[in-house]
Order: structure tokens, then sequence, then C-alpha cells
């Protein structure tokens, strides 16, 4: 006899997502269902709208990935224009985007994933002088590690403990059996995860001083918003702000390769079952970015390159070509939208936003996986569901034979000492996000020093201002911005009409992620991942959270703005 776990909301992430999946009588999950409850109308808010102001309602669809979103969006209005941006405004962009990829990437590891896998209060049993011994074997190089420092740590956890007052460390499955590490690990952790918390917060200040704030930093059509004196005391950007820059990037190199790689390295030792685990649909996509000589149209120069992989081949990286009709296509066969009759399918150009809500009155106990389910669409690459992210973006660089990409992903295994495969599961996908992000670090000081051997040859310019003027654009266009964000391939499809914008769809990694199965069965990459998980307790679903987790979810992109008017729908409360 089957039994139907709901998880509703899934925490840890930014948005509302509801998990259903059924448990066969092995306690294995043997179907999934993902559901975005919320509906997105920032498509619809646009229309009609100048282009040049699009990415400052775009950015606002997150929080927390606020910098990908607009420059998503000034992508799309230039590639519609053929407005050419000059070269130091591609490495601000970059510098900005590796920096939203770094503080996200290891945020969702200590803030949002790591909970998975450490039992905060266990670390109350450790051994301060046990756990001191731990962490100058794990972390060499950090210099925290004293027995006095964890005693600290252990003395503060215990007062929250006490107070019965846990904060964030609340209301999760503490003394589950599926935690396995030693209470000293566990402690080694929370103390990490303090001190990445107050990290994350000063790199950061790089989006302040290209983009002027954050989260929303400032972009603009043609290039960025921010101009340049090295000389000038008083100019937005001198030689004081960036050698500013410079500090922060040494410090998340330091952070990174002293911290986060030891620690995710550590943690994951401990779960070597989880790298069979949560491989899901084993098809991959990424749309590229980050060229090396700051054209956009030109993948062969991407430090992330650009293809799909299907099945596991990485014998054979796809090409992929996101103004082609016939391949990014959006259904909506299990969503609640609706299409023009006869309609099934629609590239984004031709897409709309029209909602439709068909399923049952909150609150529900389960939903229809037979009907529509989700606020989220079902995108497919040529009819294939996919999934994006930094573990796609590893898996076809090493098949493209990129070689960063390629020498981080040996280095990684030879580390972990774990075979290839081990890549495709839910431990996979996390160690993948910690590969990238060693190889972001380096990247971000690689585009700092062009862009101050730039600045030294005299090189100032930010902005083409030559195509400002609507006067100068064609009566109608078209074109697309696309980004590899944090969490995956993000694209912005404009059209623009009598200096307008006529239309406006976007497609970002949780909609390709956590999209409903489409209509020829074919399951979204959270709902496939979780099929095949074995469970110890239904009603204490940390493996679900595991490898949902592990794909960093971000539901307030794929989905927004509205509710139910206020009803409880939680089957399962979780932090």
């Amino acid at each position: 006899m089957s039994t139907r776990v709901v998880v509703d909301p899934v925490t840890r992430i930014e948005g509302h997502l509801r998990v259903e999946a059924v448990l066969n009588e092995q306690k294995v999950i043997a179907d999934a269902l993902s559901s975005g409850t919320m509906w997105r109308g920032i498509e619809l808010i646009v229309q009609g709208r100048d282009p040049r102001e699009v990415w400052a309602f775009a950015e606002r669809i997150c929080g927390v990935c606020t910098t990908i979103h607009a420059l998503a969006s000034v992508r799309s209005v230039e590639n519609a224009l053929g407005i050419d941006v000059p070269r130091n405004a591609n490495i601000i962009r970059n510098l900005m985007n590796f920096t939203q990829i770094v503080q996200d990437h290891v945020i969702h590891f200590y803030h949002l994933h790591a909970l998975d896998w450490v039992d905060v209060v266990s670390a109350l049993k450790a051994d301060p002088a046990a756990t001191a011994a731990l962490a100058q074997k794990v972390s060499p190089h950090w210099p925290k590690s004293s027995p006095g420092y964890f005693a600290d740590t252990a003395l503060t956890l215990k007062k929250f403990v006490d107070s019965g007052q846990l904060g964030i460390f609340q209301n999760a499955y503490w003394g589950h059996p599926a935690y396995k590490l030693p209470p000293e690990a566990n402690l080694m952790a929370v103390a990490h995860y303090l001190e990445a918390l107050q990290w994350q917060k000063e790199v950061a200040k790089i989006h302040t001083v290209f983009g002027g704030k954050n989260p929303h930093p400032n972009y603009l059509v043609g290039g960025v918003a921010c101009a340049i004196n090295l000389e000038d005391d008083n100019a937005p950007i001198n030689m004081e702000r960036l050698n500013f820059v410079k500090d922060l990037i040494v410090e998340a190199k330091r952070i990174v390769e002293d911290l986060y790689l030891p620690d995710l390295a550590a943690i994951a030792s401990f779960y070597p079952e989880w790298t069979k685990i949560g491989g899901g649909l084993g098809s991959y996509m990424a749309y590229g970015d980050m060229p090396t000589n700051y054209d956009l149209q030109d993948p062969s120069k991407f430090r992330f390159p650009r293809g799909v992989v299907l099945n596991k081949n990485l014998n054979e990286v796809l090409p992929l070509d996101l103004a082609d009709f016939t391949q990014v296509q959006e259904e909506v066969t299990h969503s609640w939208y609706e299409y023009p009759a006869g309609k099934q399918k629609l590239h984004p150009w031709e897409g709309e936003t029209k909602a439709k809500y068909s399923g049952p009155k909150p609150p529900y106990q389960q939903l229809d996986e037979t009907k529509g389910y989700s606020w989220v669409k079902t995108p497919r690459w040529r009819g294939h569901a996919v999934e994006v992210g930094p573990l796609a973006r590893m898996v076809i660089g090493y098949a493209a034979n990129n070689g960063p990409i390629k020498d981080v992903v040996k280095w990684g295994l030879e580390v972990t000492k774990l075979p290839a495969e081990a890549l495709f599961s839910t431990l996979g996908r996390t160690f993948a996000r910690g590969l990238e992000t060693k190889l972001a670090v380096q990247w971000m000081m690689d585009e700092f020093n062009s862009l101050m051997a730039n600045l030294k040859a005299g090189d100032l310019v930010t902005a083409n201002t030559t195509k400002w003027e609507p006067a100068s654009w064609p009566s109608e266009a078209k074109g697309v911005g696309f980004v590899e964000a944090p969490r995956g391939s993000l694209g912005h499809w404009i059209r623009i009409k009598d200096q307008k914008t006529a239309s406006y769809q976007i497609v970002v990694p949780s909609t390709w992620n956590a999209s409903p199965r489409d209509a020829a069965g074919q399951h979204g990459a959270y709902e496939a991942a979780l099929i095949g998980t074995p469970m110890v307790d239904g009603m204490k679903p940390v493996e679900i959270l595991r490898t949902i987790h592990s794909f960093d979810p971000c539901l307030a992109c794929a989905t927004h703005v509205m509710g139910a008017g206020g009803e409880t729908l939680a089957q399962l409360i979780v932090r």
C-alpha cells in the first residue's frame, strides 16, 4: 500500500514550493510532484513600458538573485537593438555576476542546505578540544579553530536551546536517524555557519560599489551605470574603491578555499550513499556565459560553455540556439495557465502569461497529477526535460573539454576519491556547486585584473549611448538576454514595437528544474530526482529536503505575486 507524503511549504528556499511524494511499501519514493504555489505576473507588469526601464522591474522578481534578472533584461534589449557594450561594462557585469554566484553558493551550503546533514542539537554533546582537533585537520589554514573558540560557540548554542528559542534552528528533525555526523563535526559546522553568515554581507559590497546598492543594484541598457576616474577622490569608482573590491575578492577566495570546500568535503564523507541517490533526469543544459572576449555572440569563448548533454552522454554536447522556435518551448499541460486554442507549446517570443487556476480549493489534502498542479510552466528543450544549474555547467564543461572545468572536476574527484558517476546524485549536485565556486573566485580576480589593465591603459568608457534615444530604434525588434545565474540558465525574451515593450517572457532556472510533468508524462528535474529515494520516516522527510535543497530552489523567481487569501496550506511544518 502506498503512502503520500506532503511537504508544504518547503522551507529554506526563496518562494513557495509544495512537494508530494508517493512512498511504496518499501518506503521508497515511487512518484513525486512539484508544485509552485504562487503566480508570477512581472511579464504583464512590464508590457507597454519603455524597454530601457524593464530591468528595474525584472530584478524585483527575487530578493536574492536580483542582479542577474537586471543583467538578463538589459542584455535582451541590447540584443534586440544591436547595441555593443563597452569592454569595461562587460567586465564589471561579469564581476557582479561572479560575486552573486560566490555569495549565493556559500549561503546555499551553510544556511540553506547544511542543516539537512548537520544535527545542530547534537553539537551540544561535542568536546571543544576534539572539535578543535577536527577543525585543524579539516581546515588547516583557517585561524579560528581553538578549543576556547568552539567552547564559546557551544555555550552560545546551549543558551538558545535552554531558552527554548532556537530561532533559525527551531522545528527541524534533530535526532533523526538519517543524521550521521559526530557531535564534533556538528559543532564545527555550526561555528562555520555563523562565520559565513557574517562574511556574506561583506562580499555583497562589490555590488554596492559597481551598482550603487544591494539588493537591486543599478544597471543600464548599453553598459553600466557607474563612472570611473582613478584620480578623482569624489568619483563613483576611483582607485580607493577598486582596491576595496580587490580586498573583498581576496577574502572571498580565502573563505571558499579554506572554509567552504574543506567543510563540504568533510561533511560529504559521512554520506557516501547519497552519491547514488537523487540523480534524476541525467540530461543537462546550459546557455553558457562569461565570455573571455566579452562577445555574447561567440559561445566558443564562454567560460561556462553552451550546450545540452542528454542521458549522461559525455561524448556529445548538442548545440543550443535560444532564438530557434523549435528548441526552447514552454507548455502548460499541468500548469495553471492557458494558451490560445490549439496551442500546446510556445517559444518565449510567442509566449503568453494567462492565469487559469483549475486546482482544488485551498486548503486541500493533495493535488491531482493528472491535471494542472502548479503555477510553474513546463519548459523543454526539443521536447526533452533537462536540469540546469552548477551540476549542468560542470557536466557540459567537462563534456566540452573546457580546460578549467575539466581540471576542477578531476581535482574534486581526486580529493574525495569518488568516481565520476558520483556527480550524478544529490551529493554530486551539492559538490558541483562547490567546484564551481572554486573556479568563480579565481575568475573574479582574473576579471578584476582585466579591468585594471583596461583602466590603466586609459580606457574609462562604461556605456554606449549611441542608440539610447528611441528615435534611433527600428519600429519592431526582438531580442533574448541570457545569464548563467547561480541556480542555472536564465532567459529573458522581449519584443519591442513602437518603442514600447510589446511582450516579455522570462524562463528562470527553477522553471526548468521545478516544472511539472509535460504532456508526454516526463517529470521535471525535482520530481525525477526524488524518485527512487529511500525514506526512514514519512512524517520527518529529511531525505526529500536533501534532494530538493541540492537544487537551491528559487520559487520566487519561478512563480510570484498571488496568494490564495491567507489560508493555511501546510501539511508538514519544517525548518
